[in-house]
């Protein structure tokens, strides 16, 4: 689903994406109309605006969600402003990508957040690693008092959590590691479970929180 205030860009979007071999299942010019309609055009992934005339792109998103939890955002938006990237990840944007990006860096980042990995525009990705190493700052110690306990993973499933939180690919992490695609899946999905932790883009938070991404 395509959700844009401006409909030559809208329309361009859904037609990028219907070239490429993606279904556009719904358009929509305003957040509240995106919001009532997702329900019955079931979408995997919506591309979304940050600045819509009716409701804030953040409000959309915790709309969608509380209605299609398992629904992937990709924010695609004119603004880099801080304050609105992590006000859009922390409502539950699975990537945030600029309008300035090109075709081919947009239909990667819609295959990528499909698959539930965190996409970002290069220069915003330090942005959101440096609020989740503040907020995992705040967070350094139980309610209390006890220092934070992490379950033990292997040399292994850290080695593939840290390439998780630099925001490679399964393909890329399997090259680097020389493993196969299936391998690296199973541990992202031990590290997952054991971690209790849900999809990639919880674990990618998980492994910036302790520095892993360094």
């Amino acid at each position: 689903m395509v959700v844009d205030d401006h409909p030559m860009w809208r329309e361009g979007v859904a037609r990028d994406l219907t070239e490429a071999g993606h279904e556009v299942v719904a358009s929509c010019g305003e957040g509240r109309q995106a919001v009532r309609v997702i329900g019955a055009a079931r979408p995997d992934l919506v591309v979304l605006d940050l600045q819509l005339p009716d409701i804030s792109g953040v409000q959309v998103i915790r709309g969608l969600r509380a209605e299609r939890p398992d629904v992937r955002v990709l924010m695609l938006s004119a603004s880099g402003e801080q304050q609105g990237v992590l006000d859009a990840v922390k409502a539950g944007a699975t990537g945030y990508l600029l309008k300035s990006a090109g075709l081919a860096e947009f239909l990667d980042a819609v295959r990528r957040t499909a698959a539930g990995e965190p996409v970002f525009t290069p220069g915003l990705a330090g942005l959101v690693l440096g609020e989740y190493r503040r907020l995992a700052a705040v967070r350094e110690q139980a309610p209390d008092g006890t220092p934070d306990s992490a379950p033990r993973l292997t040399e292994r499933e850290t080695e593939v959590l840290r390439l998780v939180a630099k925001g490679m690919s399964y393909k890329q992490i399997a090259e680097r590691l020389g493993l196969s695609h299936r391998t690296v899946q199973n541990h992202v999905q031990n590290t997952l479970g054991k971690l209790q932790l849900h999809n990639r883009v919880e674990l990618t938070r998980y492994a910036i929180e302790r520095g892993l991404d360094e």
